[in-house]
């Protein structure tokens, strides 16, 4: 009678702790994937045989399918279920992470790359959204965005020290074939989770959905392909290209009665301040950093593995000030914490400033601590930005708008730190006096987030 009994309980659903972790587990995953190739790229482009403009791909492949997708999937989960598309994407994420660990050239590992994006974007932006919908308004929330943020600074710490790791052990493709593992475990554990959506569903928006995909995609294309050299006719045709999909997008949402994005809310100054602060870090933090690992060892003379250990005093840094943000007293603005966080970025790389051949990559050191403070506070302000800026039923959206915005700022920022960093010349000297000016403009740009965080006043 007691086995009866038991069986016929209701089933226990996971609570909010639940609802935090998995999301978490995602965007450290999804981090961590994301920043690996940094480490390795040596290592990854000597097994795929890729030339130069195929190197640019390894490493900028997964930022195309990241940008184009954001806001989609991130609207679709609103409407059609966030756990629906989260698995979904956990599912693509583990199949893409196959296709790249026995890719047989760079053509097949780059096409995995670009899923892969996609799939991570599906866990960023149904992360959040499954949060929003979790935890109410106030100190949980602020706790809740604080955690997921953090998982941001984590990531970009773990995943080339992760990659270099698995690489010096044995070979580069462990770490996709770990990425499969831990994907497939994270969509068995999310299985659990409640379903959530918004309560008055709208209906697929497709030509907003086509042309947002389209013209992003094409806008990150024209900046990657840019590196290699402005004015090839493939990359203007690109760009124009990228600003009719565009503003096809923008009068096809202005029209439509129930839209993917909502253009009325970018008169929100907390939603504007969202998208702004976000591609700011993109371009004038996530660019150099993401380049600075590669410096450090042709610049240094220091180990793949070493330069990705020095990283973790930013990336961690970011990760313990993302958790403590909580902390800060609820009467401090969310805007003006973003702008704080970004005139510390900036201190960072101004502290930075002066790298030399041969230097020993201790000075680094108090630039990046800085850096990392400010990168944490930032990271948590844009997470709290991102969801109580929108309506309730449209987080994921929110999340998605706010993503895109970051890493198509970042896709900029790579390519204008690239080309900056190297347009002196390749020498160990040249290299070094390209990438102070990098730092030196990416300085600036974060000085001008923290100024534009002032101005717009967020109630």
């Amino acid at each position: 009678m007691t086995s009866v009994a038991a069986s016929r309980a209701p089933r226990r659903t996971p609570g909010p702790a639940a609802a935090l972790a998995v999301p978490a587990a995602a965007t450290l995953l999804a981090l961590m994937n994301y920043t690996a190739p940094m480490a390795a790229l040596t290592d990854t482009a000597r097994g795929l045989h890729a030339d130069a403009t195929a190197q640019i791909w390894l490493m900028s492949s997964i930022s195309l399918g990241l940008a184009a997708a954001l806001l989609a999937v991130g609207s679709l989960a609103d409407d059609h279920g966030r756990r629906r598309v989260f698995l979904i994407g956990a599912a693509t994420l583990a199949a893409s992470s196959v296709a790249c660990a026995v890719a047989p050239n760079a053509a097949v590992f780059v096409a995995g790359r670009i899923v892969q994006g996609a799939a991570s974007a599906a866990l960023l932006a149904t992360g959040l959204g499954i949060i929003a919908a979790s935890f109410a308004p106030g100190p949980g929330r602020a706790h809740a965005t604080g955690v997921w943020g953090a998982m941001l600074g984590l990531g970009i710490a773990l995943g080339p020290i992760a990659s270099a790791g698995l690489a010096e052990a044995g070979d580069w493709r462990l770490w996709y074939w770990a990425a499969a593992l831990a994907s497939a475990l994270l969509g068995a554990v999310a299985l659990r989770l409640e379903e959530s959506r918004a309560d008055r569903p709208r209906g697929l928006d497709l030509p907003g959905l086509l042309t947002m995909c389209l013209g992003v995609g094409a806008l990150v294309t024209a900046i990657t392909w840019g590196r290699l050299g402005w004015t090839r006719p493939a990359v203007p045709a690109l760009f124009a290209a990228a600003a009719v999909l565009l503003a096809a997008f923008a009068v096809i949402e202005a029209r439509r009665r129930e839209p993917m994005l909502d253009l009325g809310l970018l008169r929100r100054p907390a939603f504007l301040l969202s998208i702004s602060g976000a591609m700011v870090t993109g371009l004038g933090v996530i660019g150099i950093m993401s380049y600075l690992p590669t410096m450090m060892t042709l610049v240094m003379d220091i180990s793949p593995l070493v330069a990705a250990l020095v990283l973790v005093f930013w990336s961690g840094l970011s990760f313990l000030a993302a958790l403590q943000a909580r902390r800060l007293p609820a009467r401090f603005p969310a805007g003006r914490l973003l702008g704080a966080g970004l005139a510390l970025c900036a201190a960072g790389q101004f502290a930075m400033l002066g790298m030399a051949p041969q230097d020993h990559w201790g000075r680094l050191v108090p630039g990046l601590i800085v850096a990392g403070l400010g990168g944490g506070l930032s990271n948590a302000m844009l997470a709290r930005l991102a969801v109580d800026s929108v309506p309730a039923d449209r987080a994921s959206m929110g999340t998605g708008a706010n993503n895109t915005a970051r890493y198509v700022g970042a896709s900029v920022g790579v390519a204008i730190v690239g080309a900056i960093a190297t347009g002196s010349g390749t020498g160990v000297a040249e290299l070094a006096h390209g990438t102070n000016v990098a730092m030196f403009v990416s300085a600036v740009i974060a000085s001008a987030g923290a100024v534009l965080a002032l101005v717009i006043r967020v109630r």
